[in-house]
């Protein structure tokens, strides 16, 4: 394949192409020891205490949405990275690129729901930065978000998986693919007779229900390439294989249908309130009863298991009895869908 000397839209898909960029110039440049665990938070001692810091961009449009806006994913998605890496978010900063003549009263409802889910998630907004451009030189808005959160010695591997035993369990906290599919109709107006809104939302404190009372071995929250970019990830190079099936991954019919139509394979489109956790075989049940306690997790399923055979690969047991494996996303599927 002729290699790319140009930026793809493909290339911030959150798949092959996201992956051999971030290798091939960020990680080869900005190389240390803290960027090559490549989690979603950095691990970082602080005096005597440790903490979580992440980072992220959000220019996803349209800006509003089914279920949310541009806002609710800047704080979701910070406060989430921060927790499924075992962390209490604690702080957050916010920087916004604004392009000249946006209405003040979208900026105005944009930063009210940003206020509305720090406050309910815990988090406190206490920086940021603003910045004005050109018309046409910034589509309406971009925001940036980055994030701290304290970290207890017992959870610092749970971004990297590095505990993970033959036998545990592979739980999500619900349905798969709402937010993609949400985004996909409301950018192209599509007239669809099943409401499909997106499922944006700040899962630390669901999260935080659950490590309190069981031992978890892995998290990562599913967004950009989906819950097929995850398994893939975490079997990558290791001496064990994921084995996930195919029936017990919850999809709302609207989102199938959908897929179906546009030819997206659910398993690659992205969500914004889906974390995939590992935890101990004895501990599974245990975990989905607390999840269902909770709104963001009613619709928990273990949906598979980790094993000593096809290692450092995951694989999809079909509805139908096949077998197949789950690959990272070669291409784009959705660009700017966050």
């Amino acid at each position: 394949m002729k290699k790319n000397d140009t930026i793809l839209l493909g290339h911030g898909s959150g798949g092959k192409l996201s992956h051999d960029l971030i290798e091939s110039i960020f990680v080869k440049y900005f190389d240390n020891d803290f960027l090559r665990q490549q989690t979603d938070s950095a691990i970082l001692n602080l005096g005597n205490k440790k903490i979580a810091y992440t980072t992220d961009s959000y220019v996803v449009d349209p800006i509003f949405f089914p279920g949310g806006n541009i806002g609710n994913l800047a704080i979701a998605g910070t406060v989430n990275d921060l927790a499924v890496s075992g962390a209490i978010p604690k702080y957050l900063s916010c920087g916004f690129i604004i392009e000249e003549g946006f209405p003040i009263g979208d900026l105005e409802k944009i930063v009210k729901t940003m206020a509305i889910d720090a406050k309910e998630a815990g988090v406190v907004i206490v920086t940021g930065d603003t910045k004005v451009v050109d018309r046409g030189k910034c589509d309406k808005i971009f925001i940036n978000t980055s994030g701290v959160g304290l970290i207890e010695e017992e959870n610092v591997n749970i971004g990297s998986g590095t505990e993970i035993e033959i036998g545990d369990k592979i739980i999500i906290n619900g349905s798969i693919g709402d937010h993609g599919m949400a985004v996909m109709a409301a950018r192209n107006d599509l007239k669809i007779n099943a409401e499909i809104i997106s499922d944006c939302a700040c899962l630390n404190n669901m999260i935080n229900e659950v490590s309190k009372k069981i031992k978890v071995k892995f998290m990562r929250d599913a967004t950009r390439g989906g819950i097929g970019t995850v398994l893939s990830e975490l079997s990558k190079n290791r001496k064990f294989g994921v084995h996930v099936q195919e029936d017990k991954i919850p999809i709302q019919e609207g989102v199938r249908g959908m897929c179906e139509l546009l030819g997206f394979d659910p398993l690659y489109v992205a969500n914004e309130g889906k974390v995939v956790m590992v935890v101990g075989k004895n501990d599974a049940n245990e975990v989905v009863k607390i999840l269902k306690k909770n709104t963001f997790g009613k619709n928990a399923s273990i949906i598979g298991d980790i094993k000593d055979e096809h290692l450092g690969t995951a694989w999809l047991e079909t509805v139908i009895g096949g077998k197949r494996i789950i690959d990272m996303l070669s291409g784009q599927q959705l660009p700017r869908i966050c």
